[in-house]
């Protein structure tokens, strides 16, 4: 089993609002925020913007899918 799988199996996926997941990932500042710092390293690991496009995340979305989170957990690490 990989390590990013045992991570996974750890973290419950599940849908998350932005902001909810965000505050798990930095639970020490506000949601605005822990949200626009879970932005820019989405942004700033390679693929990782692109697989959640591809998963269905758009711009508008106020809350990850299941799947989406689980992309997120797998790049960055769960919170």
């Amino acid at each position: 089993m990989k390590d990013e799988d045992v991570t996974v199996q750890k973290f419950e996926l599940r849908s998350y609002g932005k902001r909810e997941l965000a505050a798990k990932f930095n639970p020490q500042i506000d949601g605005r925020s822990a949200l626009k710092l879970l932005n820019r390293w989405i942004k700033e690991k390679p693929g990782l913007s692109d697989a959640l496009e591809r998963a269905g995340l758009s711009t508008c979305a106020k809350c990850y899918t299941p799947l989406q989170v689980k992309l997120i957990i797998e790049a960055l690490g769960a919170p």
